[in-house]
């Protein structure tokens, strides 16, 4: 029972890092695969064994690497000098995305709670400082946390679509994109999101014990990712192509669902804000503490402090731009981790 608890901390902790509250909108199943009709049910599908490989791999070279951060693992894939660089631009996207989560959480005080953005805020960092200083094991149990609600709220939304005209979409709807770029978008989908995610999975993989437990782990992550997928897919393909003129499709969706169901998806989208927020300052505080050696407490401090004051002045613009050359840099990592070998430890 203990090494099935484990496996299944290992498993949210990796579902809850990559699914984050673009994921939990609808928006990203819609962009990435939704739009591409019934041929995304496939690309789902490479999707998924994508991040049942990578996953494992990921986990498995950074614990056979003893990898402190994810510029351990880097250099190992790339080289001193390209890892270090490689590093420092993750590093940069990271706080991008960092911030933008904590003005997401603000806003959802703001338009869905009716409170001062301000106290989204504050309650984001204070709530995000006290999980940080105990470190893994706290975003462990956060994940264990919102991934099963997520997934509760998954189930809700696929059991109300399976009642609408429109439910056998997802195995018929058409689309005039060329087969190349519906292809090329789970590749790019998954390579985006490992990299992502390597901020906590690196630490996470080199400081679980037992082999087994990471495989599983990432067995059982990579499967509930990808009926989770599924699930988000099958709802939007049901009220397609309208469904795809809003900014969050999934909110639209549960609007005639009920009040609980609209509750819970409130709750399910902060808890992916923070999620995302949490894993994005951990990954940042081990890189910076590798490379500063300050007091970790003065580094949270200082990353909390830093996103909170750009979240007021905005990134979006930047990130917007940071965005698309971090897909190609995303690629060539996932490529080489692909090609990387397990069992031949030290830089290249």
């Amino acid at each position: 029972m203990r090494k099935l608890s484990h496996i299944m901390q290992v498993c949210f902790t990796y579902v809850g890092t990559v699914v984050g509250a673009g994921f939990a909108t609808g928006q990203e199943i819609l962009q990435f695969f939704t739009r591409y009709g019934w041929m995304a049910t496939l690309t789902i599908g490479l999707a998924s064994l994508l991040f049942v490989w990578l996953g494992i791999k990921l986990m498995l070279l950074a614990r056979e690497v003893q990898a402190e951060s994810y510029e351990d693992l880097n250099k190992v894939l790339f080289g001193d000098r390209i890892g270090k660089w490689i590093s420092l631009f993750t590093l940069v996207t990271l706080f991008g995305v960092t911030t933008v989560m904590l003005a997401g959480a603000g806003s959802v005080f703001e338009e869905q709670f009716h409170l001062p953005y301000q106290l989204g805020l504050a309650v984001t960092l204070a709530l995000a400082y006290a999980v940080l200083h105990k470190g893994m094991k706290a975003i462990v149990a956060v994940n264990s946390i919102v991934v099963p609600m997520m997934l509760c709220f998954s189930a809700m939304v696929v059991f109300y679509s399976q009642s609408l005209p429109g439910a056998g979409n997802w195995l018929s709807l058409t689309t005039d994109y060329a087969v190349e770029r519906i292809w090329f978008s789970p590749l790019l989908y998954a390579a985006f999101n490992l990299t992502m995610a390597q901020g906590v999975l690196v630490p996470l993989g080199a400081q679980v014990q037992g082999q087994p437990v990471l495989i599983w782990g990432g067995i059982l992550g990579g499967i509930v990712i990808g009926l989770m997928l599924l699930g988000g897919h099958f709802a939007l393909s049901a009220q397609m192509p309208g469904i795809s003129q809003f900014e969050i499709p999934m909110a639209r969706l549960i609007q005639k669902v009920g009040p609980l169901v609209q509750l819970l998806f409130i709750c399910v989208i902060y808890g992916e804000i923070f999620t995302t927020f949490i894993a994005d300052v951990y990954g940042l505080s081990l890189q910076i503490g590798q490379r500063t050696r300050l007091p970790r407490p003065w580094i949270l401090l200082l990353i909390l402090a830093l996103s909170y004051l750009i979240s007021q002045l905005g990134f979006k613009a930047l990130l917007s731009t940071l965005y698309p050359l971090f897909g190609l840099i995303s690629l060539a990592w996932m490529t080489m981790l692909i090609c990387r070998r397990n069992g031949a430890a030290g830089t290249n």
